[in-house]
């Protein structure tokens, strides 16, 4: 079975101005550069592959605010509704990775994010969809964004562990970030890894190799490090930002 991967960050309710919605995602792409080479240039998406490779998405947090401010304008939205921004890094069809980023929404009803969308295939997919380049790439969100919980997982992973309703926070992926805003992790099983992530908070990772849907060690080992997290509390829905 081919699964689909992908890394998210979450996190709710906590308005930011675009000048520091920018700051945070000129460290997100200066981090994430390091991650993989493909992963050092990203532009705008556009109707055909000529016109979008026209439009690189500059990193630097100067022109970030100016893309974030201009879009506030053009598009009228109100001080609450935060500020958007996607992209792909230039690669054609699977060998695609693609980005979105949402910061600044003090909606309790939508979640801030920054979503990153791997390769499918080829030898960029064999390079970043390993454990150590997944954590770096967690991690890279983690430190820059501060998000109250992260994830790294299959598509068909989380529909194993996770019902449809579930929302952002609710259950185990590949790799797990919980920000220390939760509460301290429980002891977990063999072969789970725990490593801190700075001052902020935690990274969980269930397997050293490449956790798949098809496996059933895999879905057993998550269950069961779900049910340890569900006890201490950990895995609940995202709760609004509070300094």
């Amino acid at each position: 079975m081919k699964e689909t991967y992908y890394v998210g960050a979450y996190w709710l309710t906590r308005r930011e101005t675009a000048e520091a919605c920018a700051e945070r995602a000129e460290a997100f792409f200066s981090l994430l550069a390091s991650c993989d080479p493909s992963l050092a240039r990203w532009f705008k998406k556009g109707r055909t592959l000529e016109e979008a490779l026209r439009y690189r998405i500059e990193s630097d947090a100067a022109s970030l605010a100016n893309v974030f401010n201009q879009q506030a304008q053009e598009e009228g939205r109100f001080a609450t509704d935060g500020f958007s921004l996607s992209g792909w890094n230039g690669a054609t069809h699977e060998a695609a990775s693609r980005l979105s980023l949402l910061c600044g929404d003090a909606s309790v009803r939508v979640s801030n994010s920054c979503v990153f969308e791997p390769p499918d295939q080829g030898s960029a997919a064999e390079r970043v969809l390993q454990t150590p380049v997944l954590a770096r790439i967690l991690r890279a969100m983690a430190v820059a964004f501060e998000p109250e919980w992260g994830v790294a997982t299959s598509q068909e992973h989380r529909g194993l562990v996770a019902p449809k309703s579930a929302r952002a926070g609710t259950f185990v992926g590949w790799l797990t970030y919980f920000s220390h805003r939760r509460g301290p992790l429980p002891p977990l099983p063999s072969p789970v890894q725990v490593e801190p992530v700075e001052d902020k908070g935690t990274l969980v990772i269930l397997t050293p190799e490449r956790l798949t849907a098809s496996s059933p060690p895999h879905v057993a080992l998550a269950l069961d490090v779900s049910e340890r997290l569900v006890q201490a509390g950990l895995l609940t829905p995202l709760r609004p930002w509070q300094e």
